[in-house]
C-alpha cells in the first residue's frame, strides 16, 4: 500500500485483460483453498457452499452461450469473501446442474465484474493485475460519472464472452440480513444494454438475475465469541466480563455487547466534542417510556447523529455538500480525498521543486487524516442499534462484534487487521427469477421522465428480490 501521507501520481484506469487460464487455475485450487481455511491457524473457513436452485443460472448460461441473451447478475455483496463463494457456484454447482438437465456448458463459467478502484491500493498492485486477468472493471465509486468505467462496462455487456456481475449496493455493509438501499447504476446499465443492442441491430434479449448470498454458522463457536468480546473489552479499558461457561444463553451476551457499544460510542462522542466541537445527540429523556426502556433505540439515535457529524467535518474540509445518504456522502468524500492524494493536476511529481513537493505532501497527509471520518461512518452505515436485539442469533452477534473489532483496530492504527475466527461458515446462495429487461424497454424509451421512473422501478424490484432471497436462506439451508 502506498504511503498516503505523500502525494501520488494519478490513479490510472486498469482495463480488463481477460485470461481464461488464470480463471481455470483458480478454479482448480478453489476447493482446496476453502478447506484449508478451516485450519485453526488460518482465517475463518467457508464450507460448504450451497445453492438450492443452481439450474436457474445454468439455464441462463446456456441461453447466453447460444446467443439468445446478454446476462447481468445483481448479487448481494455483504462480505469480502463473497467472490470466492460465487466462484464455487460458477465452477462446481452450475456445471453439475447443467449435466443433470442434459446439456453441457463451455468452460470456464465465470463473469466479468465491477470492483472498487481503491482495492489495489491497500492490497497491492498484484490485485490490479489479477482482477484485470479475471475480467475486473475498476470504478471510482465517488465520481458522479466514471466515464471510462461506464464505457468499458457497456462494451463488455455487449461483447464479452461472459456475463457481467454487479453489486448494486455499491459497498459491503457487514450485515447478512440487512440490504442497504441500492444504487440506480445497475438498473441503468441494464437499460443501456437494451439500447446498445438495438442500435447494433442485434436480437439478443437482456436478462438480469438477482443473486442472494448469506452466511450461517452451522456450529456456532460461542467460546470464540466470548474471547473476542474479552479482547475488545481489554482494548477499551473495560472490565473483562469473560464467561466461565461461554455456552450460556445467547441473551446473556446482549448486555455485554450493548455495554461495549455504548462505551465506544461515548468515547467517540467525547473525542468529537472536545476536538471538533460536535455536541452529542440529546438523550431521549422525556420521550422515553420509563416502564419500557430501550437503550438500543437511543444507541441508534446517538450513532446516527455521530456519523452525520463526522461526515460533516470531512465535508467542510473538502467543501462538499452534506446531501444524500450516508453511503453517498462516504463515496463523495472518498473521491475528494483521492483527488488531493492522487494528483491528476500535476504532470510529473518528480519535476516539482522540493518546496512544492512538500506542499503536495502536506495536503495529501491532511486529506488522509480527514478521510478517517469517512472510514468511521463507512463501517457503520447499516448499524441500527437493534439488529442483535431483534434476533439474538449467533450470526448477528458475530457480524456486529466483528464490526466493532474493525473499528477498534482502525483507531489503534492496525494497517491490515486480522479478523478472529468465530467458526466455520456455510455460504448459502439463492437465485431469484430472471428479470426480463427487454420487456421493460417500451416504458423506459417513452421519455426522459419515463426512463427515470423505469430505472427507479427496476431498482426497487431488484431490492425486493434480494431481500426475499436473503429472507429465504433459513428455509433453504435446512436439510
Amino acid at each position: 500500500m502506498p504511503k498516503l501521507n505523500r502525494a501520488q501520481p494519478p490513479l490510472g484506469f486498469i482495463p480488463p485483460r481477460y485470461k481464461p487460464w488464470v480463471v481455470q487455475g483458480c478454479y482448480i485450487v478453489l476447493p482446496l483453498m476453502l478447506r484449508l481455511r478451516l485450519r485453526p491457524w488460518l482465517p475463518a473457513g467457508i464450507w460448504p457452499v450451497t445453492c438450492h436452485n443452481p439450474e436457474v443460472l445454468a439455464e441462463c448460461f446456456h441461453q447466453f452461450q447460444t446467443g439468445k441473451i446478454r446476462l447481468l447478475l445483481a448479487f448481494r455483496h455483504s462480505q469480502v469473501d463473497d467472490p470466492i463463494c460465487l466462484s464455487y457456484l460458477f465452477s462446481r454447482l452450475v456445471p453439475r446442474a447443467a449435466r443433470q438437465k442434459g446439456f453441457s456448458l463451455k468452460r470456464p463459467l465465470h463473469s466479468f465484474f465491477m470492483y472498487d478502484r481503491g482495492m489495489p491500493l491497500w492490497a497491492g498492485r498484484w490485485l490490479g493485475w489479477f482482477f484485470a486477468a479475471i475480467g475486473g472493471i475498476p470504478v471510482h465509486r465517488g465520481r458522479r460519472l466514471d466515464l471510462k468505467a461506464l464505457k468499458t462496462v457497456r462494451e463488455q455487456i455487449m461483447t464479452a464472452p461472459l456475463p457481467v456481475t454487479i453489486a448494486p449496493e455499491g459497498a459491503t455493509n457487514g450485515h447478512g440480513e440487512v440490504i442497504s438501499d441500492l444504487e440506480p447504476g445497475t438498473a441503468q446499465l441494464a437499460f443501456w444494454a437494451v439500447e446498445d443492442l438495438q442500435k447494433a441491430g442485434r436480437p439478443e434479449q437482456v436478462l438480469l438475475l438477482p443473486v442472494g448470498l448469506r452466511y450461517i454458522y452451522p456450529r456456532p463457536d460461542w467460546a470464540a465469541l466470548n474471547r473476542l468480546l474479552a479482547r475488545l473489552e481489554a482494548d477499551c479499558g473495560l472490565p473483562v466480563q469473560s464467561f466461565s461457561d461461554p455456552t450460556v444463553a445467547p441473551e446473556a451476551y446482549y448486555p455485554r455487547l450493548l455495554g461495549l457499544g455504548q462505551h465506544l460510542l461515548t468515547r467517540l462522542e467525547q473525542f468529537y466534542q472536545r476536538f471538533y466541537g460536535l455536541t452529542p445527540a440529546a438523550p431521549q429523556g422525556e420521550n422515553r417510556d420509563p416502564s419500557n426502556p430501550d437503550p438500543s433505540a437511543e444507541l441508534g439515535q446517538r450513532l446516527s447523529y455521530l456519523l452525520d457529524g463526522a461526515l460533516a467535518i470531512g465535508e467542510r474540509f473538502f467543501d462538499l455538500p452534506n446531501t444524500g445518504t450516508l453511503v453517498t456522502r462516504c463515496r463523495r468524500l472518498e473521491e475528494a480525498g483521492w483527488s488531493y492524494i492522487y494528483r491528476e493536476d500535476i504532470t510529473d511529481l518528480g519535476q516539482l521543486s522540493p518546496f512544492d513537493r512538500g506542499l503536495a505532501d502536506w495536503i495529501a497527509a491532511a486529506a488522509t487524516l480527514q478521510m478517517q471520518h469517512m472510514r468511521l461512518a463507512e463501517s457503520f452505515v447499516a448499524v441500527s442499534g437493534h439488529y442483535v436485539k431483534d434476533k439474538p442469533s449467533f450470526e448477528r452477534f458475530a457480524e456486529t462484534t466483528l464490526i466493532l473489532f474493525d473499528l477498534v483496530e482502525r483507531v489503534k492504527g492496525t494497517r491490515v487487521p486480522k479478523r478472529p475466527q468465530l467458526g466455520t461458515r456455510q455460504a448459502v446462495i439463492s437465485l431469484g427469477e430472471p428479470i426480463k429487461i427487454s420487456d421493460r424497454w417500451p416504458d423506459y424509451a417513452q421519455s426522459r421522465r419515463s426512463a427515470k421512473a423505469a430505472v427507479e422501478g427496476l431498482t426497487q424490484d431488484i431490492q425486493t428480490a434480494l431481500e426475499e432471497l436473503i429472507a429465504s436462506v433459513d428455509e433453504a439451508s435446512t436439510p
